[in-house]
């Protein structure tokens, strides 16, 4: 009989949850009716928090993805007045991409539609194991404190 694998049970409930989180994020999403995917969504704020227009490059290569598929995320931004592409002022054969006016008003609405999604997922959580949770996902996310040792089993 072979022992019980927590944290194979630990990676799949993270894995259930991630996907919960983007169902329960596009219902929201879609309840809002901007017509913005998940993956636009993430290239709004991504673009958001430059302080001048990125590249195309640039967003890619932040997004961990392909510049392809930047094109096309700005493609659809693009038709729908989220996004615009300029010219960059020091090179004009490269081409930055800036948010509109309608871009900055969508990104209000998503934060708007965030909120209330993890506030869906966070209902049956009490304040203090809210707190708690919050102090795990840092750990998780920002990884382990350089300063300290390694766990060892």
């Amino acid at each position: 009989m072979t022992a019980p694998d927590p944290d194979g049970l630990l990676a799949e409930q993270l894995l259930r949850l991630t996907r919960r989180v983007h169902r329960i994020q596009k219902r929201h999403l879609e309840h809002r009716d901007l017509g913005i995917t998940p993956a636009q969504s993430r290239l709004l704020r991504t673009l958001a928090h430059w302080g001048s227009p990125p590249r195309m490059a640039d967003l890619a290569e932040r997004l961990e993805v392909v510049p392809r598929a930047v094109t096309t995320l700005v493609d659809g931004l693009e038709a729908a007045g989220k996004v615009r592409r300029v010219p960059d002022p020091a090179n004009r054969r490269v081409i930055r991409i800036e948010l509109t006016d309608d871009g900055r008003a969508a990104l209000r609405e998503l934060r708007g539609a965030r909120r209330s999604a993890a506030e869906e997922i966070l209902a049956p959580l009490t304040d203090e194991q809210r707190a708690v949770l919050g102090g795990l996902l840092d750990t998780l996310i920002d990884g382990p404190d350089p300063g300290e040792g390694r766990r060892t089993a």
